[in-house]
């Protein structure tokens, strides 16, 4: 790690990961938002075949990184993780811009979700490897920039790749994308020589030996002794401790699991949704797959509204406003969205004709 005095500077190999970062998800974004109307209206796949596709898509994007986190720990590093699993991600677009079949979107989305998935896990923590006690009081604010760049890039590839999709056809509107990540790679490379790059270990975390040891150990764990703290005969109480850390957050990311799982609902079939619906807004015609966009932009809006007015205030009411209630607070809400969207569904089974003002109420229920 680098060692200079506190600076309080900012490291200025962080330009180059936030600048990769808003390139490669304006490419990503861009991409899923003219997926579920790609399949249907290009592809003609039926309603119930375009949705699979996507989560099925969604899903490799949240499973893979489970692999490019022990690549990059164990054997590449961060830096050659990203940098080897862009290509893959760049190939993934241009399969999608060249072909338009069958086959050629689920190669194109699996490249995609092994270069997207398997960078997940590695950019946000090189962020981390670029600071030390010198200027780590300045990782919320990167982390700040970090956060609105994703969405930055978020809002407006959502506005502009469904207009040219249907302007200019599937090979254009996946092609914008790839070449956004084919800059993103660019940028990312440029600042080779200034990033602090981490070793791989070589090793891994042990995190299932020490489980394993336990559970095959019981019969010697001492009086008072904990579950996991027979594992100590074995492993370093660091380890073992380590693990008990991992396994006490188990049952957060278990409920979360739901919360994601209907979230992700957003981009397939509130699409498909506002397919349905009246999209005339104040003379404009919005196309389907823009209607996302406003997730975004209420991202930035209301991350501000709640930090600075809505928690505090809640606050001087003598409620703490601790992270797990925040996160019980948004599954209600989450709940509430989509008996929103599930009644507005009610009525257009019904022939009714409504605008799509209506689903913007559920988007904003959805990011609070």
């Amino acid at each position: 790690m680098v060692t200079e005095a506190r600076t309080g500077k900012m490291p200025k190999q962080i330009s180059y990961i936030v600048g990769n970062e808003a390139a490669e998800r304006f490419s990503f974004y861009g991409m899923r938002s003219i997926l579920v109307i790609f399949m249907t209206q290009y592809l003609f796949l039926k309603e119930h075949q375009a949705k699979e596709v996507f989560h099925l898509f969604a899903f490799a994007n949240y499973f893979i990184p489970v692999f490019g986190a022990i690549l990059a720990d164990r054997f590449l590093g961060r830096y050659k993780t990203i940098l080897y699993l862009s290509i893959f991600y760049c190939v993934g677009h241009g399969i999608l811009a060249l072909f338009e079949s069958e086959l050629g979107l689920y190669a194109g989305l699996f490249f995609i979700a092994v270069g997207s998935g398997g960078i997940k896990p590695c950019v946000s923590a090189l962020v981390g490897d670029q600071f030390n006690r010198s200027n780590d009081h300045l990782l919320d604010q990167v982390y700040s920039i970090f956060y609105f760049s994703i969405n930055f890039g978020s809002f407006f590839s959502t506005l502009l790749i469904p207009w040219t999709l249907k302007a200019y056809g599937p090979g254009v509107a996946f092609g914008i994308p790839g070449i956004l990540m084919g800059v993103a790679t660019l940028i990312f490379w440029l600042g080779r020589k200034e990033y602090v790059v981490v070793p791989p270990s070589g090793e891994g975390s042990q995190f299932l030996s020490v489980i394993g040891y336990a559970l095959t150990h019981q019969k010697d764990r001492k009086p008072g002794q904990r579950f996991l703290e027979v594992a100590e005969q074995k492993f370093s109480k660091e380890k073992v401790r380590g693990v008990q850390a991992v396994l006490s957050i188990f049952a957060v990311f278990v409920a979360t699991t739901g919360f994601w799982a209907l979230y992700d609902q957003h981009g397939a079939s509130w699409v498909l949704q506002a397919e349905k619906m009246d999209r005339e807004v104040w003379g404009f015609h919005l196309e389907s797959s823009m209607i996302p966009a406003i997730n975004p932009i209420l991202v930035m809006t209301l991350l501000p509204l709640f930090s600075f007015v809505v928690y505090p205030w809640i606050e001087k009411l003598g409620i703490k406003t601790t992270p797990l209630r925040k996160m019980g607070a948004g599954m209600v809400l989450i709940a509430v969205s989509f008996f929103w969207v599930g009644f507005l569904q009610s009525r257009i089974d019904l022939g009714e004709q409504i605008s799509v003002v209506w689903q913007l109420g559920a988007w904003v229920i959805l990011t609070a």
